[in-house]
């Protein structure tokens, strides 16, 4: 019996993501990352991906012509993404309820990481982080602002 996103926490439904996301990944893509958290935000899903580039790709990136190597690379992978979209519609649509309105995303030749920003039809129905937002309860923070750090 699966359970539904309502009865589940935030964090419980952040953590379902990014295990699906490591097993898509895999599958789609040839290899997990080394590192994946995600973040519920709102109507929004937030995912970073650590340690995803290959040796091959990594050496594509460091190569002579460093600009088409790194715009090859980002080419091959946002192609890999969008065919394997349908995949991704369907862990966001299972774990949170919700399908997916527009999906953005980057990759950084440099760091081997890739960040991958969802938005949602509607606010997934999940459990806040143990208290209600501000913007839920109609009031915002009233204290003084931060004194700034020495430096």
């Amino acid at each position: 019996m699966k359970t539904s996103a309502k009865s589940k926490t935030q964090r419980e439904l952040e953590a379902d993501i990014s295990q699906a996301i490591i097993r898509f990944e895999k599958e789609v893509m040839g290899r997990g990352p080394l590192e994946t958290k995600t973040y519920i935000l709102d109507d929004m899903v937030v995912i970073r991906l650590k340690g995803v580039l290959t040796q091959a790709e990594i050496k594509l990136a460091e190569a002579d012509d460093r600009r088409r190597g790194r715009y090859l690379l980002k080419q091959v992978r946002q192609e890999l993404l969008d065919q394997g979209r349908p995949i991704l519609a369907a862990i966001i649509r299972d774990v949170l309820g919700s399908d997916i309105q527009s999906l953005h995303t980057d990759i950084s030749t440099r760091t081997g990481e890739r960040v991958i920003v969802l938005t949602l039809e509607q606010k997934p129905s999940c459990v806040e982080r143990g208290r209600q937002t501000d913007v839920e309860r109609g009031t915002r923070d009233r204290s003084p602002p931060a004194e700034p750090m020495n430096q």
